[in-house]
């Protein structure tokens, strides 16, 4: 089971069913959407203006029912770790919490025009991509792999919403019920 927490999504709410509806058919899994139940103000940073998402990481995993339920909080704001100006999302490896952020992934922070399609293709892959990493993958090398690293917006449109056949693999070998 996957639940999905919006963290200030203000008017991006409407993205959320059709994004758990994508979970649900890449890896099987039933999606819940929950309100928020934690103050994510204690993972805002105001020297960089962001949000720490390994605090919101933290926050997330309480959110948790029990050890086989993971949460993907989806979030409207700007996130960061330490060593880097910003992230699209952040997983624990292996783990149960996985996080993605709307900001930078959004046409208007470019000086162009909003396109909510596009945002929310964005959002699918970058929510397959993070809950990859919960699974196990790491980065792909294969371009259109869902896995493929981005460092920039452009770089997620080019890739696809779904894995490659190694991960595909690799996925069906670590939890076969769980990637349809």
């Amino acid at each position: 089971m996957v639940h999905l927490i919006p963290i200030y999504l203000a008017g991006l709410t409407p993205c959320l069913r059709p994004i758990a509806a994508h979970i649900e058919q890449v890896f099987g899994a039933p999606v819940t959407i929950l309100p928020l139940r934690f103050d994510p103000e204690d993972a805002f940073d105001p020297s960089r203006g962001q949000y720490n998402s390994t605090r919101l990481l933290i926050r997330l995993l309480a959110e948790g029912a029990d050890t086989d339920t993971q949460v993907l909080g989806v979030a409207g704001v700007d996130l960061f770790i330490p060593i880097l100006t910003y992230v699209f999302g952040e997983a624990q490896l292996n783990g149960r919490a996985a996080v993605v952020s709307a900001y930078r992934l959004d046409n208007a922070l470019y000086g162009l025009a909003p396109d909510p399609d596009l945002l929310l293709a964005r959002l699918r892959k970058e929510s397959t991509h993070e809950l990859g990493h919960t699974r196990g993958l790491i980065h792909c090398d294969t371009p259109d792999c869902v896995m493929h690293f981005s460092t920039y917006v452009e770089d997620i449109d080019l890739k696809s919403a779904r894995f490659c056949q190694r991960c595909q693999k690799s996925l069906r070998a670590r939890s076969p019920q769980m990637l349809r």
